[in-house]
């Protein structure tokens, strides 16, 4: 049998072998490599280019997203102003005081000045009608005199569409000594005062370098870029608009225009481009990217090359790690790894591995019997500390009780007693001793949800007698939940943040509801009241620790959620939800049977 083991192991110490073996798996690693180089020759210039196309996609059709949101945008201002019923007044009621068309003409005025100082993109805005007022930006500029309207297709195509229009780039002249070169968003103005035919158009004239800031600031390689088509094919933006004019540059835009596909090539060799087409329903335009193909492959030869050396050492790492480490270190790694996985699944005791040689894995080994022993002392060390530190914070946030309810109840049984209400004073007495034996007491983590009820219905028979005419509750729990144990104090706070936060606000008589009931393998409790509610900010915000308000609020919401949360986990605790008006329910979800905190059991284990 020893001998048989030898045999095995021969290979350790014989060179030769290991030489033979090396010189065998030497061919299997070559082939491997001339794999791999084909393989790489043959798909990754494709790779190269598939991922320049797909981002390329992506910049193109995030641009056309953005000019349609700034077009929507643009929309809504055109159409906010032909809606106006200063717009209506001004453009329509000629026959009414000259008083009042002046006053809807300066607050129209008013409106364009905001509008023009809040955008620096909008060149101009105005009204016009063909044959009667306009109103031009401040109020100051005078429409040219020789600009026929029926001329310009931004007036003629709002006069007959029923939605805003949008024109290409073109050099706006409808104010006297100005030619800015603009896109235009037109809008009809229907006169419902009189014909119910769109009679008068509101513009809004766009720089031109608004529309270039959309489209240049995605960057699409050092050569790439964006350039803009209208509807029917004109160019709207490209960034070599003057070397297109004076046809230095072209682009294949009936390629473009009528293809139906997202990307599609033009041309061939170091000359060819790759049109990557992006067509907005919204505004009939056509985004396009133009990339260069010999830009995108440039650094495919270097890329191929890198990859073919990777791979070819890859290989002949795990050429050489294998005919060492294959026979001498299996086995014990083998061990090892079965160790730990014992470890893994918290099997501390047999996790020790016999040291059966004298190499780097026979020191490992040794070292992992080190570490697994000084582990499994570190954690019994840590869980008996963190039962400690949970017990210390537990009992920390429980201590916080509020002083001015209390206050407030001996004042009003002070008040009682002298009015000779004695029945009064006997019963909230009790009940305010009750709330204290068990506020106080620290000898018990938990207790039954029944003596928690009990001890929410001391408290709220003590409010309903402070407050007569603002308190009326109920409390529903089902007898089943009864004996489940729950941590003290926990219905109260959010009793008492129920009344002061929402009854105490409200008109007339407040209900507050108290519900309990299985669900599940788990015991819920609501808190339900009628009163004010909460708005969403307020109710986002309800659990952040400064928020909490001691003197209307005792030990607060931030208090009970992180009380229930070191106790059972960060699945259980409090959920709100609220209304504005009609009320606000708190839910406070803890386990049927309850397991306070694994690593408590786990120690007591220990």
């Amino acid at each position: 049998m020893r001998e048989k083991k030898k045999n095995r192991d021969v290979l350790r110490h014989f060179k030769s072998v290991r030489s033979a073996l090396f010189a065998a798996i030497s061919v299997m690693v070559l082939c491997a490599v001339v794999i791999v180089v084909a393989i790489s020759l043959r798909f990754t210039r494709t790779s190269v280019f598939d991922n320049a196309v797909v981002y390329t996609r992506t910049i193109v059709r995030q641009t056309n997203q953005n000019i349609d949101s700034y077009i929507d945008y643009m929309d809504n201002i055109a159409t906010m102003v032909s809606g106006s019923r200063d717009t209506q007044t001004f453009l329509y009621n000629k026959d009414e005081e000259t008083l009042q068309v002046s006053e809807c003409r300066q607050r129209l005025v008013e409106q364009f000045r905001t509008i023009l100082k809040s955008r620096n993109d909008i060149r101009n805005i105005g009204l016009i009608q063909k044959d009667g007022n306009r109103l031009f930006n401040n109020g100051g500029q005078q429409k040219n005199a020789y600009l026929d309207l029926d001329t310009q297709a931004w007036y003629k195509n709002a006069i007959t569409s029923n939605r805003s229009v949008l024109t290409s780039s073109h050099v706006q002249h409808v104010i006297r000594g100005e030619r800015p070169w603009v896109i235009t968003v037109s809008r009809g103005v229907r006169n419902f005062t009189g014909s119910g035919n769109r009679e008068g158009v509101v513009f809004i004239d766009l720089n031109y370098s608004a529309i270039s800031e959309l489209c240049d600031q995605n960057s699409i390689g050092s050569k790439g870029y964006v350039f803009l088509l209208d509807q029917d094919g004109n160019v709207v933006y490209h960034p070599q608009q003057q070397q297109l004019y004076n046809e230095l540059q072209t682009e294949n835009i009936d390629l473009v225009m009528n293809t139906d596909k997202e990307t599609l090539m033009d041309g061939s060799g170091d000359n060819a481009r790759i049109y990557t087409i992006s067509r907005s329903e919204k505004t009939g335009w056509t985004v396009v990217g133009c990339t260069n193909v010999a830009e995108l492959l440039k650094d495919s030869k270097k890329a191929r090359s890198i990859y073919v050396l990777v791979a070819a050492i890859l290989v002949v790492v795990a050429l050489v790690l294998s005919n060492f480490i294959a026979r001498n270190i299996t086995r014990p790694l083998q061990q090892l790894r079965d160790s730990m996985a014992r470890v893994q699944e918290g099997d501390f005791g047999a996790a020790e591995v016999e040291v059966t040689s004298r190499n780097e894995v026979g020191s490992l080994t040794r070292s992992f019997n080190v570490m697994t022993s000084r582990i499994q002392e570190l954690m019994k060390q840590n869980i008996y500390e963190q039962q400690q530190k949970r017990k210390s914070e537990l009992k920390a946030l429980q201590s916080q009780i509020n002083p001015h309810f209390l206050y407030n109840t001996l004042d009003s049984i002070i008040w009682m007693a002298e009015g000779k209400k004695n029945e009064e004073v006997v019963v909230m007495t009790a009940s305010l001793a009750r709330l204290l034996r068990q506020s106080i007491s620290n000898e018990e983590e938990q207790v039954p949800i029944g003596q928690e009820v009990e001890y929410a219905r001391s408290y709220l028979t003590i409010q309903k007698m402070r407050y007569k005419d603002k308190l009326e509750f109920q409390i529903q729990v089902d007898a089943q939940i009864m004996g489940v144990p729950i941590i003290k104090l926990v219905l109260q706070p959010l009793i008492e943040n129920a009344i002061y936060h929402g009854l105490k606000y409200k008109e007339g008589k407040g209900l507050l509801i108290v519900r309990g009931y299985r669900e599940g393998e788990n015991a819920v409790l609501q808190i339900k009241d009628n009163g004010a509610g909460m708005d969403e900010h307020t109710l986002s915000h309800i659990f952040e620790k400064h928020k909490v308000n001691y003197r209307s609020n005792g030990v607060g919401v931030y208090n009970v959620q992180k009380r229930l949360q070191l106790y059972y986990g960060m699945d259980y605790g409090i959920t709100y939800s609220s209304k504005q008006g009609e009320g606000t329910t708190a839910s406070i979800v803890i386990p049927m049977n309850v397991i306070p905190m694994k690593q408590e059991a786990d120690h007591e284990k220990i």
